[in-house]
Order: structure tokens, then sequence, then C-alpha cells
């Protein structure tokens, strides 16, 4: 039996917040002094409203004055989330508002907070029963950049067609099944038999046969081309931790760490077991190009971009 993770034990229990009367210049200055990309609007003890750094962006590039209200540009229609609610639910509701954090209220008083990259390590155990999520993930059509979907695959992204934001998160989830580590095998030529021979593996170190590793990597490779755009790789850095087993469930969680500039961005990469354990650690720089249009397949304009980008970043 599944043991239900509470809130709680995953949120963020600091929270910046700003009383209802702050200005935006005030909102700006809380947030660049802040480790934290948000800040909860609260009147009194009650939260009533949440700013984000990209509000405050937008903010100062439509020249909004500095002694404007919180309350005239604050994300009102807040959704909450208590402490003890499972976080199953708060990812439920995450995806159905789709926010990227939610403030957790407990009697009234905002006691946490709880973000997509906070609950992203726990949904590999969470998921263990992912008949909702799938179903969800199935209906949706493929990306832009994808040419399909499969119904036993499970993904979430953010961002925009216009590029991404620093916290942005992306996570493709999928078992790993025998049929998948065979046509690995046939299509790269890596026929070792650890992979392959269940009587050669089972004396092994690992005790049994195990899934390639760049296998796994491939699945971190999946979860970047969900990515709103057309993600071209210009680097990617791994650490192998431990094996993944044949019919394993595995999810690779993708963090944006910092915009490059250009479309270019650094993110964190990683791929958890079914037991939430990291079996691969490691970075990747990412160009995300414009899909290229129906009428033309923008080939050209796109491998210019790259080998720009690769230069710049040499």
């Amino acid at each position: 039996m599944l043991v239900s993770l509470p809130v709680r034990d995953v949120m963020t229990r600091t929270v910046e917040t700003v009383d209802v009367d702050a200005t935006a210049a005030a909102v700006a200055r809380r947030i660049a002094a802040s480790e934290h990309t948000s800040v909860v609007v609260c009147d009194g003890r009650e939260p009533a409203g949440i700013v984000t750094e990209s509000d405050v962006v937008r903010l100062y590039a439509d020249d909004v004055a500095r002694d404007t209200p919180v309350t005239a540009f604050m994300s009102a229609d807040l959704v909450t989330v208590g402490p003890d609610d499972p976080v199953e639910r708060a990812a439920e509701i995450l995806g159905e508002h789709d926010v990227r954090r939610l403030p957790v209220v407990e009697g009234g008083r905002i006691v946490g907070i709880v973000t997509t990259t906070d609950i992203a390590y726990y949904l590999p155990h969470a998921a263990r029963d992912r008949q909702g999520w799938a179903e969800r993930s199935a209906r949706r059509s493929a990306t832009e950049s994808t040419a399909y979907e499969d119904e036993e695959w499970a993904f979430e992204s953010h961002g925009t067609d216009d590029g991404l934001d620093v916290g942005d998160v992306v996570r493709f989830t999928k078992t790993v099944s025998e049929v998948d580590v065979e046509a690995f095998a046939r299509a790269t030529g890596d026929t070792n038999r650890l992979h392959l021979e269940e009587s050669f593996a089972a004396r092994s170190r690992f005790g049994g046969r195990i899934a390639h590793g760049v296998l796994g990597s491939g699945v971190i490779s999946a979860a970047l081309a969900r990515i709103p755009g057309l993600t071209i790789f210009l680097s990617l850095e791994l650490s192998f931790l431990a094996p993944v087993g044949i019919g394993e469930t595995v999810t690779a969680v993708c963090e944006v760490i910092e915009d490059l500039g250009g479309r270019k961005y650094r993110l964190s990469t990683e791929l958890f077991d079914a037991e939430r354990e990291c079996v691969i650690d490691g970075e990747a720089v990412v160009l995300i190009d414009s899909v290229p249009d129906e009428e033309g397949d923008g080939t050209e304009a796109a491998d210019a971009d790259a080998r720009s980008a690769d230069t710049t970043t040499r």
C-alpha cells in the first residue's frame, strides 16, 4: 500500500510576503533581494493575491509607475492548498489552473508555498497509479515539435513560444519496457549482454538485466522535446548514479536554471526512478528555435542559429 505524502512535507515554509498597500517599487525590491521568484500579497495574515518575477518584468516593460499599488497588478484569483492535503491533490490543482506555485493556507493564514518543482521530485511516487494522469495526457494533441504522443506517456511543461523563464519545469514519464531495450540495442548496436540476457546479468553486480544508461538519458531528451518551440541541444553533461531496471517507470524532470540570452537556456536534467531516487543527474544547454511553418521546413535557419549559438557558448 502506498503512503501519500502531505503537502506540508514538501512545501517551502519560508514565504516572501507584502502588504496589500505595497507599491510596485516595493514589490520589485522584495523579489530582487530574495531567492524566491514570487511574493504573496497579504491582507493582515490572510493571503489576497500573488505577484511573480515575470509580473514585475512585464510591469516595468509597460512603464507602469513605481507607486502603482500592488492590488492593481497582482493575481487576485488566488488558488491555494492546505498543508494536510496530499501531494497528488496539489499536483492536480496546479494542472487544473495552469499555475506553477500554490500558497499553502491553514486557518486563513499562509504557512508555506509549494511549487511545481517541489512536487516534481515526488511525482514518480505519487504517480504509481498513473491512470488519471495518463488519460489526461492521452487527450492532449502532440506539441508542435513532436510527431505524436502515446497514451502510456505522461508529460507536463511550462513556458510559451516566446521563451522560458528561470524556474520553468518540464517533465516526462514513461515505462522502460523490454521492447524499448531490445529496439535500442538493435538501433545502436549496443548489444551488451547485461541489457539482453537475464542469466548473464543475474551474475553481475546488478543481479539482473538493466536498461542502457543512454536509453535513460533519452527520456531526458524526450522531456526537453516537449518545451514549447523546437529544442536543439548545444551541450549535455550527465552523471549516471544508479541503474534502471527493465519495466521500471521513470520520470525526467528538467528545470530552467539560467537564461543565457538569444533563446538559449541552461537546464538541470534529472531522471528519477519509481522510488524517487535520482538515477541520472546533469545539465543541458539548449537553443529553443521557432517551429518551422507548414510551407517551409526552416532547416537552414535552424542550422544557422544552432551554429551561431554553438560558437557563442564556446
